[in-house]
């Protein structure tokens, strides 16, 4: 989130550096461009990776930071739920 803003990125930036395995919180290292004038600028550095890696311009479904968060929280209250579910009914099973 902070990234986004500091480093003037877009949300498909920010997804498409997620999938590549960057960590937004290192980006500073990343985008010395003024400084080494041989690296190119932040967003086309992650557009180039992401288009060696899985040959497409941009992810198909471009959610933010925040949205992709609460899916992830949500996806995870899920799963506990379901596993209580199934421990409750391998208990009243075996009585």
């Amino acid at each position: 989130m902070d990234a986004r803003k500091r480093y003037k990125l877009s949300h498909a930036h920010i997804q498409m550096a997620c999938e590549l395995g960057l960590n937004p919180k290192k980006f500073g290292k990343l985008d010395n461009h003024k400084q080494e004038p041989w690296k190119a600028p932040l967003p086309i550095f992650i557009k180039d990776l992401y288009f060696k890696r899985f040959g497409k311009d941009r992810p198909e479904n471009v959610r933010s930071i925040e949205q992709m968060v609460k899916d992830k929280k949500q996806k995870q209250l899920e799963r506990k739920q379901r596993k209580l579910k199934k421990g409750q009914d391998q208990s009243l099973n075996c009585e």
